[in-house]
């Protein structure tokens, strides 16, 4: 057996160490297929200037990205994505969201919404820290 520690990994990189996992987890886990989640913010062209992007994946949707721009900031535009996500989620059989925020991001809206820190990591960067947050949906 050798080590090597890889200075530039490639897309190949990552393959070789996803599929004896991907193998392990068809074992124990329910199916991992990857449903992509894109809810876009048009200007009046039609050009994306923000949205939201996530995943779901085994029974939970992962906010991964939500980006408003500065100018429609304060109008309930992050409100409406994040509920047109779970809304999405909640049809597609999903029993919660999760996502992580920084302490200089959006932690206060989050928790706004129902969600609740289910973890951290002090000093994510320095000086700061990284929020884990969760919201389960209710049994309709």
């Amino acid at each position: 057996m050798e080590l090597e520690i890889v200075q530039e990994p490639t897309a190949e990189d990552r393959a070789a160490i996803l599929a004896p996992l991907v193998a392990y987890n068809r074992q124990h886990a329910p199916s991992a297929e990857t449903q992509m989640v894109a809810i876009l913010i048009r200007n009046d062209a039609g050009e994306a200037i923000g949205g939201l992007w996530g995943k779901i994946l085994m029974d939970w949707l992962f906010i991964e990205l939500l980006a408003v721009p500065d100018s429609l900031r304060g109008q309930g535009t992050g409100s409406k994505l994040v509920a047109a996500a779970e809304k999405l989620a909640i049809e597609r059989g999903c029993v919660g969201s999760w996502l992580d925020t920084f302490a200089f991001q959006a932690r206060p809206f989050y928790e706004r919404l129902g969600y609740t820190v289910f973890g951290d990591i002090a000093d994510h960067p320095r000086g700061s820290a990284r929020y884990f947050l969760s919201k389960r949906f209710e049994a309709s």
